[in-house]
């Protein structure tokens, strides 16, 4: 990235606390240790109890879920690396890189873990209530949230590598189109899942029980306690994340020096501070937990799964069928 426009005065390569302004830095401040430190520490606690919840139950539960969250808290642990780095220098560029590219991108994985995560919503509730079935929503999401990564990912590479304003300039519009680009598909999918919500609910008013997949099995994960905390801790994750990506588009917008940038505070907040709820939430209600018997792809299959119980069993349109069309399988007593 190029030097601020101070770089007449200073030479940043020399700089040093001592001896320059702290405003001629890459960060216009100098970077919090404790609190850059005791972030990571949070999203390695978090990234551990994935693993182990992965490792600890089904190996075909939730897979990609997993797998996306691992890939996001792995990018926000090097991501805060590389501020910590910059503790002691806040003029070198290795750790501002590092920690723009990192940071820019994590989230996108995390949004990716949220998108998979509907599909169980939606089969323990009905799919005849979605307005589309419920394999188009990994279909439709998924390659909106790579295009998003891609975008976000190019623009932070070139913001950070330029050695030029019109370089670091092109870089950052890219940056921002990929922020946009998240903030929006985020929004057509808390829409959709909002519209889930008020169908499922007018369709029970009207039907009664009915209206919801009558399967036992998933009955019994619809009432469960985890299941309705896995619902609040999804809604949660997704509001952190997309209040996030508002943050880094307002903060982008003004340029790299511009007011929000220059507030470590704001950044530790919206940034570090709502990413961390995001993933917490869903450390604690995880849909492999929650739910894991409708995220195990033997569900699809109408399969008996290993612990007795017997998962729902699908159209090939991803239509449910529930106990009042199929011939229901006898259920050990």
């Amino acid at each position: 990235m190029a030097d601020n426009s101070t770089e007449a005065t200073f030479d940043a390569k020399s700089c040093t606390i001592e001896t320059c302004p702290i405003e001629t830095s890459y960060y216009e401040y100098r970077p919090s240790l404790a609190a850059n430190v005791a972030l990571p520490a949070i999203f390695a606690a978090s990234f551990i109890g994935f693993a182990l919840t992965k490792v600890f139950t089904r190996r075909s539960r939730g897979l990609f879920f997993t797998f996306a969250l691992l890939l996001g808290l792995a990018a926000e642990i090097v991501g805060y690396i590389g501020r910590v780095m910059s503790y002691n220098d806040p003029w070198e560029s290795t750790g501002f890189m590092i920690q723009i590219c990192c940071l820019t991108i994590a989230p996108a994985f995390i949004s990716a873990g949220i998108y998979v995560s509907l599909r169980p919503i939606i089969a323990a509730f009905g799919n005849h209530n979605s307005r589309i079935p419920s394999r188009w929503y990994t279909r439709i999401f998924i390659p909106c949230d790579v295009v998003s990564l891609i975008l976000q990912g190019t623009g932070g590479g070139l913001a950070a590598a330029g050695d030029d304003k019109a370089t670091t300039d092109n870089g950052t519009d890219i940056m921002i189109a990929g922020l946009v680009f998240q903030v929006v598909t985020l929004l057509v999918f808390i829409g959709l899942c909002v519209d889930f919500s008020i169908s499922t609910f007018r369709n029970f008013k009207v039907n009664g029980s009915t209206a919801l997949n009558d399967d036992p099995a998933v009955v019994n994960i619809r009432r469960s306690v985890m299941f309705r905390g896995f619902l609040a801790a999804l809604a949660l994750s997704t509001t952190c994340v997309f209040i996030r990506c508002v943050y880094r588009v307002a903060e982008l917008s003004e340029g790299w020096t511009g007011p929000i940038m220059a507030r470590e505070d704001l950044f530790i907040a919206f940034e570090g501070g709502l990413i961390s709820v995001a993933v917490l939430v869903l450390n604690v209600f995880n849909p492999i937990i929650c739910c894991g018997s409708l995220l195990d792809p033997q569900t699809q299959k109408g399969l008996k799964v290993s612990d007795g119980e017997y998962s729902m069993k699908s159209l090939s349109d991803g239509r449910v069928l529930t106990a009042d069309v199929i011939e229901s399988p006898q259920l050990p007593s």
